[in-house]
């Protein structure tokens, strides 16, 4: 069994971390500075012998086969500064979680090469459901690219792209998913306008969501193929994708997922 020590506990930390253990596919051991974090961990997982926690970073890294760093940007340096003589980074796999915390930063943090990656997925990663994607650094080998793809494949689907790829990667999956957020919102809203109540219109849209994807994923079609099998000629359907057209809607999204790489 893989051994793998996650430090940093917050939003995206603990949904990593609920995500591995609930896959049950590791030992993982979790540190984190706030004691909160690490006992609201522990009380979600009682009856597994597969966590342990602790407050010290430089015991939680000693025996790890993978450290996934899933702390803010600007944390990384203390964080990399505090371990860096525990880790020997030829032989353990060094995983940025941070945003633009690339392999290349990772290598100048550590002052040495090593085998680093970046990965960047979102909170989804709790429901087994994440988009992670994932670059490696010039030393990894593909045996430390198998254990790191089991490890985020166990929470998700994983792309491994080129590192240039992965900020537009955050921007449509890690960022993105609070856009389907925002998205799943403005129906409720015109849902309750409609007539439903709040709840009843939250399950609708989130259906209508759900639904919209289990179509695309099952049968193959491309968006428009499948926009095209509910638009019948003169019907409401082809009212609302033209109200969506004029209302700017497909130049929003582009400018939005567009807007975090400028």
């Amino acid at each position: 069994m893989t051994k793998v020590t996650l430090i940093g506990a917050g939003n995206m930390g603990g949904a990593l971390a609920k995500g591995w253990l609930r896959a049950g596919q590791i030992s993982l051991t979790v540190a984190d500075k706030n004691p909160q974090s690490l006992r609201s961990l522990s009380q979600a997982f009682p009856d597994t012998n597969l966590l342990s926690v602790t407050d010290d970073n430089i015991k939680a890294v000693q025996g790890a086969e993978i450290i996934v760093l899933a702390v803010k940007p600007w944390l990384m340096q203390p964080v990399i500064d505090e371990i860096k003589q525990a880790v020997d980074t030829t032989r353990q796999v060094v995983v940025s979680d941070a945003a633009n915390f690339t392999t290349d930063r990772l290598a100048e943090a550590f002052g040495r090469a090593g085998q680093y990656a970046y990965a960047i997925p979102n909170i989804a990663a709790e429901y087994a459901d994440s988009m992670n994607f994932i670059a490696a650094g010039k030393d990894f080998t593909e045996q430390s690219k198998s254990l790191v793809s089991q490890l985020y494949d166990s929470v998700g689907n994983t792309l491994w792209v080129e590192e240039k790829q992965v900020a537009a990667g955050m921007m449509m999956a890690s960022c993105g998913i609070a856009y389907v957020f925002r998205m799943i919102r403005a129906m409720m809203q015109a849902g309750v306008e409609m007539g439903f109540y709040p709840a009843q219109a939250q399950t609708i849209a989130e259906q209508t969501m759900l639904g919209a994807v289990s179509v695309l994923r099952n049968s193959g079609l491309h968006p428009e193929a499948a926009i095209d099998k509910v638009t019948t000629p003169g019907g409401t359907t082809i009212k609302g994708i033209n109200e969506m057209d004029m209302s700017g809607f497909t130049s929003a999204v582009i400018r939005t997922l567009k807007a975090g790489l400028k």
